[in-house]
C-alpha cells in the first residue's frame, strides 16, 4: 500500500515535470481522491489508507489539507525530483494516468466534478469519512 505523502509528492512531481499549471491544495484533494477511487475500483484493494471526508469543498483527507494549508489557495511549490520506486510499479501508472486525464482541470472544476458525484453526495451532510467500499463501488462503474 502507499504512502499518502508519496501519493501527493507524486502528483507534485509530475505538474513540474510536464509543466503543469500548478497545484493547489484543494486540486491536490481532488487528484489524491480520483487515484484513491480508481486505483481501488481496478485493484479492489484502497491505493492508501488515510480516510477521505466529505466536506464542503468536496472530498478532502485532512491530514494532506493540513499538510498544505499554508500554501491557502495558491500552487504549492511542484518537486524537481521524486523516486518513483517509492511507489509500486502500478501505484506510479494509475497516478500518472490521473494526473494525465484529470490534471489538466481547474481545481473548482475538479471540485464541482466531485459535487456530482455519489460518494460525496451521500455523506456531505454529515461532514463524515466516506466510506472506501463507497468509493470503490462508485468507480467500479466508472471503468466499466
Amino acid at each position: 500500500m502507499a504512502n499518502l505523502r508519496d501519493v501527493a509528492q507524486c502528483f507534485l512531481y509530475l505538474d513540474g515535470a510536464n509543466e503543469g499549471d500548478g497545484i493547489s491544495n484543494l486540486k491536490l484533494q481532488k487528484l489524491v481522491y480520483y487515484a484513491q477511487g480508481f486505483y481501488s475500483a481496478i485493484f479492489d484493494k484502497p491505493l492508501f489508507n488515510e480516510d477521505i471526508y466529505a466536506w464542503t469543498h468536496g472530498p478532502v483527507v485532512p491530514d494532506l489539507y493540513h499538510n498544505y494549508k499554508q500554501y491557502g489557495s495558491n500552487h504549492i511549490p511542484p518537486l524537481d525530483d521524486f523516486d518513483t520506486r517509492a511507489l509500486a510499479e502500478e501505484e506510479f501508472e494509475l497516478i500518472e494516468e490521473v494526473f494525465e486525464v484529470f490534471g489538466q482541470y481547474s481545481a473548482w472544476k475538479l471540485r464541482n466534478m466531485t459535487h456530482e458525484e455519489s460518494p460525496w453526495l451521500d455523506h456531505e451532510a454529515d461532514a463524515g469519512v466516506i466510506p472506501k467500499e463507497a468509493i470503490t463501488e462508485y468507480f467500479k462503474t466508472r471503468i466499466n
